[in-house]
């Protein structure tokens, strides 16, 4: 099967990495499991809105905020066994600026990959094909669920997105693999 899997809050920890960088740039002591509603950042920071934080987002001196982020534990590992019998096939919404440090992202960590969309970052990610996918966004959860019918729509479960109805909900990459192998 083809296994589409979103990057940002299922591979990457999106939220530790631009935390952990505002709280050193402004000394804030933002808690790391504050962010709790879909781009929920423009509340817990002094960006006006969402353009501000990417604009400030762009440039952590030696690349973007996406060329430093995290693991998700179990991540790689789970992806490695999946990929034994499968195809992971990335689909990211990215900003243009940072298309290049998710490549660069992609390969320091080696996933076991050899297919990877990188759409604009308010863009569906539907008319990528795939069998299962795998994503937290609120958004993208809705629109693929509505638009693939065919497919199994599994959402990482987070505090910024809620059950939908005919979608699996997904606690960790062992639950992921798990419903995959089921499939």
């Amino acid at each position: 099967m083809r296994l589409g899997i979103d990057l940002d809050g299922v591979v990457s920890d999106f939220n530790k990495g631009w935390i952990d960088q505002y709280n050193e740039e402004f000394g804030a002591a933002i808690p790391l499991d504050s962010v709790t509603t879909w781009e929920g950042i423009v509340p817990l920071t002094h960006f006006p809105d969402m353009d501000g934080f990417w604009e400030w987002a762009k440039d952590f001196g030696n690349g973007s905020l996406f060329r430093h982020l995290d693991l998700y534990p179990e991540a790689v590992p789970t992806m490695e066994r999946l990929a034994e019998h499968h195809d992971i096939v990335i689909v990211t919404a990215k900003p243009d600026w940072a298309v290049a440090d998710t490549f660069a992202w992609i390969a320091d960590h080696h996933l076991p990959t050899r297919e990877v969309h990188v759409v604009g970052i308010y863009d569906p990610k539907w008319p990528v094909p795939a069998d299962v996918y795998l994503d937290d966004s609120p958004d993208q959860i809705q629109v693929i669920h509505e638009n693939r019918p065919e497919s199994h729509m599994c959402r990482y479960v987070r505090p910024w997105n809620n059950p939908v109805p005919g979608v699996h909900d997904v606690n960790d990459w062992h639950d992921f693999e798990r419903l995959v192998n089921r499939f």
